[in-house]
């Protein structure tokens, strides 16, 4: 198992991505830079992803996210599955689009080799949640490392805090602020922190995107077809989320009990 590198590590330096990233190779828990937050990454093998969900809190058989860059984020995704007029042309031009805003998280029919401790199962199938940063983030080279040195098309997920399960709130939004996390995470030696290289330019950087949890848009569809589910509603307004797949003959549902996200205040 690695251990935390001395000193601070930048994600617009080479060297320091490639320490990161041979870091998490290794077993560590990466917290990085992405978009305008950070987010904890680790190898998807299930034994790390129940390390990870220790470390926070959770039930260490709680299902993870994944992540990857934008290029490979198809490769996840089993888009034969979709249904009710929905073409995989018009789905996968919106993720376009939207990815060029900034981070997005998207739950969609698993590919078949996704393994199952990162997927849900229905009586449709399995679905698996992807969170994406967009093409803008220079997290996209340092995951590009990781997948590579890993030796996967996927890494696991999660938000770079601790689980509400151990601090008693209803929600326990994730950091922005690279100090907090060092106070809250960084005394485990496990834990490897990328930090922005200017965390106020990064908050800048995302002016539709609120530094919290990304929005999940979700490939199920409902009335009427032709249509999108919003599952989470976090960084990205729904109205932005509607309006680009407006531009692609979509419609997005947004279900009537959704309530949105809490973001972190310090």
């Amino acid at each position: 198992m690695a251990v935390a590198a001395a000193g601070h590590l930048r994600i617009g330096e080479r060297a320091d991505v490639e320490s990161a990233a041979s870091a998490l190779a290794a077993g560590a828990f990466v917290v990085h830079a992405f978009a305008n937050l950070y987010a904890l990454t680790t190898r998807a093998d299930e034994p790390t992803v129940r390390a990870a969900n220790r470390l926070k809190g959770r039930p260490p058989g709680q299902v993870g996210s994944v992540t990857t860059t934008p290029a490979r984020l198809t490769g996840l995704l089993d888009l034969t599955r979709l249904t009710d007029g929905l073409r995989p042309d018009d789905v996968l031009g919106a993720v376009e689009e939207l990815l060029c805003l900034g981070p997005l998280g998207f739950r969609a029919p698993a590919a078949e080799h996704v393994p199952d401790h990162l997927t849900v199962r229905d009586a449709t199938g399995r679905w698996v949640q992807v969170i994406v940063p967009g093409y803008r983030c220079p997290s996209n080279g340092f995951l590009a490392r990781g997948l590579r040195l890993c030796g996967s098309d996927h890494l696991h997920i999660t938000s770079a805090n601790r689980s509400h399960h151990v601090t008693g709130t209803t929600e326990e939004p994730p950091h922005y602020r690279a100090a907090a996390i060092q106070v809250e995470l960084g005394g485990d030696p496990r834990v490897v922190v990328l930090e922005h290289d200017d965390e106020a330019t990064a908050l800048h950087a995302y002016p539709r995107h609120a530094p919290m949890s990304t929005t999940v848009l979700g490939f199920r569809p409902g009335p009427p077809g032709r249509s999108l589910t919003l599952e989470r509603l976090g960084s990205l307004p729904a109205d932005e989320v509607r309006t680009v797949l407006a531009h692609h003959g979509l419609v997005l549902v947004v279900p009537a009990d959704l309530r949105p996200l809490a973001q972190r205040v310090y």
